[in-house]
C-alpha cells in the first residue's frame, strides 16, 4: 500500500491524506480541516472504492461560488497519485 499526502488549494480543508492499494483502491482517507461531518462522510463513502471511479464522480464539483471543492480537490489528489 502506498501513502499519499496532498496540499489542497481553494478549500477550507488544507490537506488530504490517503493510501492506495495495489488495485488502486482508496483506503484511510483523511481530510485535515474543513467541514468535519461532510468530510468524514466522503471518507467513509470512498473507502475501498476504485480511485478512477472516484475521480470521475468528484472532478469538477464546485463549492458555492468557489471554482473547486473538497471532492474536486480529492479528484486532483487521486489523479496525481495514479501518475506516480
Amino acid at each position: 500500500m502506498k501513502n499519499f499526502s496532498y496540499t489542497t488549494s481553494g478549500t477550507c480543508s488544507q490537506q488530504i491524506n490517503f493510501s492506495l492499494d495495489e488495485q488502486n483502491h482508496i483506503h484511510n482517507l483523511e481530510f485535515i480541516g474543513g467541514c468535519n461531518g461532510n468530510l468524514q462522510g466522503i471518507s467513509h463513502l470512498v473507502e475501498g472504492q476504485d480511485a478512477q471511479t472516484v475521480i470521475n464522480k468528484c472532478s469538477g464539483i464546485h463549492c458555492g461560488i468557489r471554482p473547486t471543492s473538497c471532492p474536486d480537490q480529492l479528484s486532483k489528489a487521486l489523479t496525481l497519485a495514479l501518475q506516480k
